[in-house]
């Protein structure tokens, strides 16, 4: 099965529909949602409910900190941009968007073709709730410790990475390049942190997301154009922090 991983959405519609498009052209039966679809960008409702009818035919979606947000209220470590766009979020949504925000999981677990353990969080699968980011061998051995899985996907930090771990030795990071299917050895353990669809950190501005093909073993980080113009113009329109529109453009 192909299954497309879409993470850190972050309520940017332009870039959302590039990818789910482009996900859908190149063959994905399944997709998964790795948290965050609302903050930042001028679109949540929109957003909510795409992935609430993909979720009604059968996708995943999970809980990152700005859905967690959006509902609860901000938390005490978010910037002041980040705050902002919470609470302009939160106002415009309705009760179903934030009923649906409010019931996603944390996790997901799935088995792969061969019958091997999938992994799904938001960011590091030791504490799915606390929202730790994955950055380096450290948090990434603590990841694939905690569950065991042949490939754990998470996303949060919004630059792509890729780590391996071969039997008794600690992890490796491999760097992916981009639009290459790279393969995971089924010898060894494997946590991907995906790409933001709708706020690259990466210098690269192209939306990011992925395409695990369970049967192969292959994984693709995918990078898509799309109408950044349009998605920073809402942002400026919306009366959001500039900087929320401003970074769109340099990817960072």
């Amino acid at each position: 099965m192909l299954i497309a991983l879409l993470t850190d959405i972050h309520g940017n519609r332009e870039a959302f529909d590039a990818c789910r498009l482009e996900a859908r052209r190149l063959g994905a039966e399944q997709f998964v949602y790795l948290g965050d679809l609302v903050g930042y960008g001028a679109d949540p409702g929109y957003i909510v409910d795409c992935v609430a009818e993909d979720v009604a035919r059968g996708a995943v979606s999970l809980m990152g900190n700005h859905d967690l947000a959006a509902v609860q209220g901000p938390s005490e470590y978010m910037n002041e941009a980040a705050r902002a766009a919470i609470e302009w979020t939160a106002r415009r949504l309705d009760k179903a968007q934030r009923d649906f925000l409010a019931a996603m999981p944390l996790t997901a677990v799935a088995s792969g073709e061969g019958g091997e353990k999938i992994f799904y969080v938001h960011g590091d699968a030791s504490a799915p709730d606390r929202f730790i980011y994955v950055t380096g061998i450290e948090t990434a051995e603590r990841s694939l410790d905690a569950v065991g899985a042949h490939a754990t996907f998470c996303g949060h930090v919004h630059r792509p990475q890729l780590y391996h771990q071969a039997p008794g030795k600690p992890p490796a990071f491999f760097a992916p390049t981009a639009n290459l299917p790279t393969p995971l050895a089924r010898s060894r353990r494997w946590l991907a942190v995906l790409g933001s669809v709708g706020q690259p950190r990466d210098g690269n501005p192209l939306a990011a997301f992925a395409l695990y093909d369970d049967l192969r073993g292959t994984l693709n980080f995918i990078r898509v154009a799309y109408d950044v113009d349009a998605a920073a113009r809402k942002i400026f329109a919306a009366g959001l922090p500039e900087f929320l529109a401003e970074r769109l453009f340099l990817g960072w």
